[in-house]
C-alpha cells in the first residue's frame, strides 16, 4: 500500500484518536524511513519510547531469541527474566523493596493509585490523592482524573472521586490542598505534557518533607521522564531526595509495551495475593527487551551521553530563541527539552517534518524534543542545521 492508500484506510478503520500525515515503514538508529521515501530526523522517539534507537540489534536480538523460546506463561507461574528485571530495577533505582509489572505507563500510575488507596484504607481511611495541574498521568478513567488539565477530562464525567489538584513548583499551594483525607503526592520530575516543565530542587524537597511530616506517600511519575532521558536512569534521581513509590513504562523495554511500579521496602508488601493482577505484565518477551535496553544503557554510557547531547541540543534551541521573536522559551532537563512559542506549536512541528525533522507538541505553545539518547553527535548537528532552516522558512 502507497502512503494515500493506508491514510484513507487509516480513516476508514481506524477510530479517529489520532490524524496522523506521515506513515512510517521501518526505523534505524535516530532515523526513521517513510513508505512514500522520505527519512526522518526521529526527535519524538515514539513520544520517549525508544531511548536507545530504533531495532537496536541488543534488543532484536533479545526479542528473536526468547521469541523462540516462550511468549508468554502469565504471572500464575514464574521464570527467570521477570526475577532478573525487578532485581536490576530495584538496584539501579537504589530505592529497595519491590517491584509490580504490568503493561503500560497508565496501568503503572493506576497499580500506583491502587496501592495507596490500599495502604490508606489501612491507616485512617485516608484515600485522596493530591496531583499537580499541567500534569499527565494516563488514560483509564483514574488516571485522566489524576491528571491535572481539563482538556483529558472532558466528556468522561463524572469522574472518580479522590483527587485534589494543586500548582506545580509551588509547596504552597500543596500544602493547601491537603486534608485529613490526603494519603498521597504524585507528581512528575519533569511534566511532559504539560510542556516540559521540570520541578525545581525546592519543590521536590518541600514534597518529601511534607509528606515525610504528614505520612503520606511520594509518587514520581517516572514514564516519559525515566530510563535515562534526564541523564539519569529516572527524573527524580536528578534531585536530593527519594519517593516512596515510581512508575515506569515507555522506554522500559524499547517499544515492546511494558510498565513497572517500583516501591520502597515500606510500601513493598501492600499488595497481597490476589489484591492487584495482569495478564501480560512482566511477561518473557517484554522482560527480555527490557534487560537488552538496559544492558545497552549500561554499555553504550547513555545516561552521560542524554546529558552531555543534551547541552548541546539546548543550546542550538536557546539560538534559535535569540534568533526568532517567536520563540519566548527553551527548558527541560537532558534529552528531555521544550522551546516556548508564540504560535502555535503544531506550525513549528509541521514545519520540521516538512523539512526531516519529527517533533511534537507538548500543550499548545511548547515543541517538544524527545530525540534518541544514542544519536550521534553530528547526526544531532545535522537535525539543528535542518530545524533551523525551516525556522527559516517559516519566520522568515
Amino acid at each position: 500500500m502507497n502512503k494515500t492508500e493506508i491514510i484513507d484506510a487509516y480513516k476508514q478503520y481506524l477510530m479517529p484518536t489520532y490524524a496522523p500525515e506521515v506513515v512510517l515503514e521501518k526505523g534505524k538508529g535516530s532515523k526513521v524511513f517513510g513508505v512514500d521515501g522520505n527519512q526522518y530526523y526521529d526527535f519524538t522517539a515514539g513520544i520517549g519510547v525508544h531511548n536507545i534507537g530504533h531495532s537496536h540489534p541488543a534488543v532484536v536480538k533479545a526479542i528473536q531469541e526468547q521469541a523462540e523460546k516462550l511468549v508468554h506463561c502469565s504471572n500464575l507461574f514464574a521464570h527467570e527474566g521477570q526475577v532478573k528485571l525487578a532485581q536490576k530495577l530495584v538496584e539501579i533505582s537504589g530505592l529497595g523493596g519491590k517491584v509490580f509489572f504490568c503493561n503500560s505507563g497508565a496501568e503503572a500510575n493506576e497499580a500506583a493509585i491502587k496501592l495507596a488507596r490500599r495502604w490508606g484504607s489501612q491507616n485512617g481511611g485516608r484515600y485522596e490523592i493530591v496531583t499537580m495541574r499541567n500534569s499527565f498521568h494516563g488514560r483509564t478513567l483514574a488516571t485522566v482524573t489524576a491528571t491535572g488539565q481539563d482538556w483529558c477530562q472532558q466528556g468522561y464525567e463524572p469522574l472518580p472521586i479522590g483527587f485534589a489538584y494543586a500548582d506545580f513548583n509551588d509547596i504552597e499551594s500543596v500544602k493547601a490542598a491537603v486534608t485529613d483525607k490526603t494519603v498521597a503526592i504524585m507528581l512528575e520530575a519533569v511534566q511532559g505534557e504539560g510542556g516540559v516543565n521540570p520541578a525545581t530542587d525546592e519543590f521536590m524537597a518541600g514534597v518529601r518533607a511534607l509528606c515525610d511530616e504528614k505520612n503520606l506517600i511520594m509518587i514520581c511519575d517516572e514514564v516519559q521522564c525515566g530510563m535515562g532521558r534526564t541523564g539519569k536512569w529516572w527524573g527524580w534521581q536528578n534531585y536530593s531526595v527519594k519517593p516512596d513509590l515510581f512508575t515506569s513504562a515507555k522506554s522500559l523495554a524499547d517499544g515492546v509495551p511494558m510498565g513497572a511500579l517500583i516501591a520502597n521496602a515500606k510500601f513493598a508488601d501492600v499488595f497481597a495475593l490476589g489484591s492487584h493482577a495482569s495478564t501480560f505484565g512482566g511477561n518473557p518477551l517484554a522482560c527480555a527487551a527490557a534487560l537488552a535496553t538496559i544492558g545497552v544503557i549500561e554499555k553504550e554510557k547513555l545516561l552521560a551521553a542524554a546529558a552531555k547531547k543534551g547541552e548541546m541540543l539546548k543550546a542550538a534551541l536557546q539560538a534559535f530563541a535569540e534568533k526568532y521573536d517567536q520563540i519566548l522559551d527553551v527548558r527541560g532537563l537532558g534529552l528531555m527539552l521544550g522551546m516556548v512559542t508564540e504560535g502555535p506549536a503544531k506550525d513549528v512541528v509541521e514545519a520540521f517534518a516538512a523539512g526531516g525533522v519529527l517533533a511534537c507538541t507538548a500543550g499548545a505553545h511548547v515543541v517538544r524534543f524527545l530525540p534518541t539518547l544514542s544519536i550521534r553527535e553530528d547526526h544531532l548537528e545535522e537535525a539543528v542545521e535542518m530545524m533551523g532552516d525551516s525556522l527559516d522558512e517559516l519566520f522568515g
